[in-house]
């Protein structure tokens, strides 16, 4: 049995929303600093116009929302990640190259996606191509 697309999807998407959820926070950081920096050197005497300070609020609490809803899925995607890979206990995987193949007897969560720990010490890098009988 084959490694369906559904795996290296779930992998690639995980990474790109790693990716996005550093972005975010990132941006979550900046937008900050910007709105602090904006309200020590308003002159007290003619403060920002109240709707736009309510709409940088808004906008500073949307960016927090996103910001915790990317690391809610990004939590998500890893946990179903392990759930897989944990179907893969006891069973028999072959690379795509044909050269390494063993039972594996526990399944890690790396940056990268999923590598399975084989019987004999060897570990295998589960993405497309690898085969599961």
């Amino acid at each position: 049995m084959t490694v369906t697309p559904v795996q290296a999807s779930l992998l690639s998407s995980k990474t790109t929303a790693s990716a996005d959820a550093t972005k975010a926070a990132g941006d979550y950081k900046m937008f900050l600093q910007l709105l602090l920096t904006e309200l020590k050197n308003q002159d007290p005497t003619k403060p920002v116009d109240p709707t736009q300070t309510v709409t940088q609020l808004a906008t500073f609490s949307s960016l927090e929302q996103a910001v915790k809803t990317n690391d809610l899925l990004t939590s998500l995607n890893m946990a179903e990640s392990l759930t897989q890979g944990s179907a893969l206990i006891g069973r028999t995987i072959v690379s795509a190259d044909g050269a390494t193949s063993g039972a594996v007897t526990s399944v890690k969560l790396t940056d990268s996606g999923l590598v399975a720990n084989l019987s004999d010490g060897r570990q295998l890098p589960l993405g497309s191509g690898v085969s599961i009988a």
